[in-house]
């Protein structure tokens, strides 16, 4: 597999979509809250992305039915959004999304409490966002990728976590 080298203007067109993705999140996370279901927080996602005039990536590709990703509690990840999943107190909800801008894609994620959470919830969340910053000082140039995953590692065992390998 060759590595693709982006020009300037392609790393901003990405470094766009990926501040849009952040405005979005911000957004997203004024309405999740006991009630909403995970098909109503994926309708504005969807709107906000398109708003900025991006394509929500992950729609249809492959048949996905969704903009985003709506993954809730003990659901790993690519949890599909459903008028039926109807957000309660004390879940909480990762949000992975991707977008589109003028052919460079952004892709991001981001965990809510939905309400008030357990201590054992919040320090998941604290767990995961330290093992991301963990693995993001290691990705820089000359590095590999097994140094970021041990990085990655290293800081989710600090927490008494551990990481899932399938994905």
């Amino acid at each position: 597999m060759a590595v693709s080298i982006k020009s300037e203007k392609e790393i901003e067109l990405m470094r766009v979509s990926c501040k849009n993705l952040s405005v979005m999140f911000d957004e997203l996370e004024k309405i999740i809250k006991p009630g909403i279901s995970t098909w109503e927080i994926n309708k504005v996602g969807e709107e906000i992305i398109r708003d900025f005039g991006c394509i929500p990536n992950f729609k249809n590709y492959e048949g996905y039915p969704a903009s985003i990703c709506a993954s809730v509690d003990d659901c790993v990840i690519h949890g599909i959004p459903s008028e039926k999943q109807i957000l309660k107190e004390g879940q909480i909800i990762s949000i992975d999304v991707g977008a589109c801008l003028d052919g460079f894609h952004g892709d991001a994620a981001r965990t809510y409490a939905v309400g008030e959470i357990s201590d054992l919830a919040r320090k998941m969340i604290e767990a995961a966002e330290a093992s991301f910053w963990a693995g993001m000082e290691y990705a820089k140039e000359g590095n590999h990728l097994h140094e970021i995953s041990g990085a990655i590692e290293k800081k989710a065992k600090s927490y008494g976590c551990s990481v899932i390998r399938d994905f």
